[in-house]
């Protein structure tokens, strides 16, 4: 990771991040930084950048935005659906209107399933629909205009039927290799992701592209016509990357399509494994994500010409092996990155993505978890801070410097409600940590709202004073 260097510029009496342009203040926050099997990071102080230390930016508190949450002072062509487009030299989401947007969403909305989260819900809401209705104000009110993955559609779906005046845009998850692997067999959960052989997917199957044709036929059929829907990822987290061509070589079953495949291109390039280099192993794992993304996005378009795909949410190493970002472009709408291990977004990364894949790109995971929350915070990834004011520094830093990018059209922080403990059957990496906007209970962090809210409500006077 590159370590961003601050320097002091004493006749503005603030600090400039050499990778972005904007003076400003920072102040120092304490936080325990992600390392991926190594949950005994030292506490350490990391310079952030807030709002109210921005350098010349009039914190007015309010952009005037239509039912979408899109800015009504930039309008292009409306389709009726959702789309991208780069005019002024940055990316844009147009709303169905035409009016230009970028995505402040959340992840995971939908019911808790524990006992305690169970009995919260029945003493606070009459319905499901109540639920909906309380939850979408809620979010308008702290700027929140969709809803992404592992979330509850259609209430979401339910609720925008109804309501004229606000709409929630939102974002299916349609699980295709996943489904395919676990009709096929071989693959396992781990933490956040499924597991394939080897990590390798089923990309070579011949009857891949067959599945994901009548899977999206079936799933999208109730999507396809919505307005509100933003567009589909394919899957979560796929184990792409430089590992790949020596995970299919070493298959097990000599017929294993992937291993035929992986020995036939090896053969080809006059190769024998003990001569492989990183320039081999980048090069065939942009094969597979090129493979991949091709099926998949070509039977979501054919089942669904409307509405965008988003790609498969590339997380790890991925995101940083060129030839995966430029495969995932070629057949992606705006291409989706899971982005931890970083406490600031660094410009190298954002400005590598839109070069090597040409899109725009979407941040669809992040976030940090607060010690007063109780919980005790050792599973999953994201920083670790002390508070929720903390929490809330921490995300006006990080979509700070997504909104200075001109090539991100927003992000989806994950998530919505904290773990629970006590909760059974869960994905190992949602066991016992402060995740949430709201808490076990349905009771919103204010601490985290408010700052949330500051910067959601003027994302549009945020990206004028970038730009200017």
């Amino acid at each position: 990771m590159k370590v961003l260097i601050y320097i002091l510029l004493i006749c503005y009496g603030g600090v400039v991040a050499p990778a972005f342009s904007r003076t400003y203040t920072p102040i120092r926050v304490e936080a325990k930084k992600w390392v991926k099997g190594d949950n005994n990071q030292p506490w350490q102080f990391f310079d952030t950048r807030i709002i109210n230390n921005l350098q010349g930016f009039k914190n007015t508190g309010n952009d005037e935005v239509n039912k979408y949450g899109s800015t009504i002072n930039k309008k292009i062509a409306g389709t009726g659906f959702y789309r991208v487009e780069k005019t002024g030299g940055r990316w844009w989401v147009i709303d169905p209107e035409g009016y230009c947007n970028i995505q402040t969403v959340i992840n995971g909305f939908r019911q808790g399933t524990s006992q305690k989260n169970q009995k919260a819900f029945r003493q606070l809401y009459k319905s499901e629909e109540d639920w909906a209705n309380k939850s979408a104000k809620a979010f308008e009110e702290y700027g929140l205009n969709g809803i992404g993955s592992w979330s509850n559609y259609p209430v979401v779906q339910s609720y925008n039927n109804k309501s004229q005046k606000h709409k929630l845009s939102y974002s299916v998850n349609l699980s295709m290799m996943a489904s395919y692997g676990k009709k096929r067999g071989g693959t396992y959960q781990l933490p956040g992701n499924i597991g394939f052989p080897n990590q390798t997917i089923f990309v070579f199957d011949s009857e891949f592209p067959a599945f994901c044709d009548s899977l999206a036929k079936v799933q999208i059929s109730g999507w396809k016509n919505d307005p509100d829907v933003f567009g589909y990822f394919s899957d979560n987290e796929l184990p792409f990357g430089i590992k790949n061509l020596e995970g299919y070589l070493t298959l097990k079953n000599p017929k294993d399509p992937g291993r035929m495949a992986a020995e036939k291109w090896l053969k080809e390039k006059r190769l024998t494994v003990d001569k492989i280099t990183d320039k081999e192993r980048s090069e065939f794992a942009g094969l597979v994500a090129e493979r991949y993304f091709r099926i998949v996005s070509e039977a979501i378009r054919k089942a669904d010409p409307n509405h965008m795909y988003l790609g498969s949410r590339l997380h790890g190493s991925a995101k940083f092996v060129s030839e995966i970002m430029h495969a995932a472009g070629k057949y992606c709408d705006v291409v989706s990155v899971n982005y931890y291990g970083v406490w600031t977004p660094v410009k190298e990364h954002l400005d590598n993505w839109a070069a090597w894949s040409g899109k725009p790109f979407i941040i669809t995971e992040f976030y940090t978890k607060a010690m007063d929350s109780g919980l005790a915070n050792t599973t999953g990834a994201g920083y670790t801070v002390h508070t929720q004011r903390d929490r809330g520094y921490a995300y006006q830093d990080f979509c700070l410097a997504l909104l200075e990018s001109k090539n991100c059209v927003g992000w989806h922080y994950f998530k919505y409600q904290d773990n629970d403990p006590t909760a059974k059957g869960v994905d190992p990496s949602n066991i016992d940590s402060n995740k949430g906007i709201i808490d076990n209970d349905y009771r919103f962090y204010e601490d985290l709202m408010n700052s949330m809210q500051q910067l959601n409500r003027q994302v549009y006077s945020l990206i004028d004073y970038f730009d200017r």
